[in-house]
């Protein structure tokens, strides 16, 4: 971590309010300390479906503690436009990486651990396991 600050999450929806949702879900299930930094970027500035650069640029600067920022999205639109942000160099704080992990479990997983002290490396770790949680 830099100088105590945990890595910062953001949950990229093409709704809001899903996005508003896992966001609280998984600071809520992060535990009795405090929770990292977590920030819903979903739907569009005008309150459609969709993603918007704006809205997860400003997400991710809210969040940015210098320790990084893990960025998770939801569906393939959502990576595009991610990965288009990340190509241009400075929308998005140093230390921004884009997550491969599902949505839900994924951001559960990372906010779990960034909570505990983990770096970078560990949140994006801990996020992309969940691909192997099994639920029966």
């Amino acid at each position: 971590m830099s100088e105590g600050k945990p890595v910062g999450i953001v949950l990229v929806s093409h709704s809001k309010e899903v996005a508003a949702a896992v966001a609280e879900l998984a600071k809520g299930l992060a535990g009795g300390g405090p929770a990292a930094p977590v920030a819903p970027a979903g739907g569009t500035p005008d309150g459609g479906l969709g993603t918007s650069s704006e809205l997860i640029s400003a997400a991710a600067a809210s969040v940015d503690g210098g320790a990084g920022v893990a960025v998770l999205v939801d569906l393939g639109s959502a990576v595009l436009t991610v990965k288009a942000l990340l190509a241009e160099g400075d929308e998005l704080p140093d230390g921004t990486r884009l997550v491969d992990a599902p949505f839900l479990e994924g951001a559960v997983a990372a906010v779990v651990t960034a909570s505990a002290g983990g770096d970078l490396d560990a949140v994006e770790a801990a996020a992309s396991e969940a691909y192997d949680y099994r639920k029966v």
